[in-house]
């Protein structure tokens, strides 16, 4: 195959997570006494780690994140999160199957703005830990998504232990936000959206659109690897 390997992002790729993470955002900016509403949300804040987030909603909403305010929300929105986590299912349909497919054909990671833990958590609780060697999770790299240090980081990693350095060209980052999209590009991977948090329209960086992972095959990984980028994207 061309393909060498495949990076995933986490939260609305592998894990249908990103509605909980806008609970768990309204829940503490509630306790705070500041809304947030889903279209804010989603038009905002997708997409950016926690640190990014708290300071944007600084920013936006006056949020107090002074002195040690930071690391107390952080901890706070990791407690609600592992809270409403174990009350349910978060995977995906197919993401197992996916990755399970993928991991055993190429070497995978994970580069996602979410916490190492909470990442870890939901990998637990599925059995899927074991499989995915590398993640680079939110504060691993001096700049998080849309900078290309996240997937940078991941190849690298992925390259660890390998005869030979892995191609960041024949490598395929599965992405669902334009900001990841960004960071996966910057990088020099190549591009794979999924719609399950933005239509196909919105996610013009990627080469190939698709539904949701139930619908990402190592035949259609490969033949993009395999593709020349023209830049005018493609859509299935």
């Amino acid at each position: 195959m061309t393909l060498q390997g495949v990076v995933f992002d986490f939260d609305g790729v592998i894990a249908n997570s990103e509605p909980l993470h806008l609970r768990v955002y309204q829940i503490l900016l509630g306790q705070e006494g500041l809304p947030l509403s889903a279209s804010e949300y989603y038009e905002r804040y997708l997409g950016i780690d926690d640190v990014g987030v708290f300071e944007a909603l600084a920013r936006d909403k006056g949020l107090d994140i002074a002195g040690d305010r930071m690391a107390t929300l952080i901890a706070r929105k990791t407690e609600i999160f592992l809270r409403l986590v174990r009350d349910g299912q978060v995977l995906f349909d197919g993401a197992v199957d996916c990755v399970t497919t993928v991991g055993a054909a190429v070497p995978i990671a994970i580069a996602s703005g979410a916490l190492r833990h909470e990442i870890e958590q939901i990998l637990d609780g599925a059995g899927l830990r074991s499989l995915i060697p590398v993640i680079v999770a939110a504060g691993d790299t001096p700049r998080g998504k849309p900078a290309p240090d996240p997937y940078a980081a991941a190849v690298e990693h992925m390259s660890r232990g390998l005869a030979w350095p892995i191609d960041p060209s024949r490598v395929v980052a599965i992405e669902d936000s334009r900001t990841g999209l960004r960071s996966a590009r910057a990088a020099g991977l190549r591009t794979l959206g999924v719609t399950t948090s933005y239509p196909a329209a919105a996610l013009v960086e990627a080469e190939l659109v698709l539904a949701d992972i139930s619908q990402v095959t190592l035949d259609r990984l490969d033949a993009l690897a395999a593709s020349n980028w023209a830049g005018s994207g493609t859509r299935r």
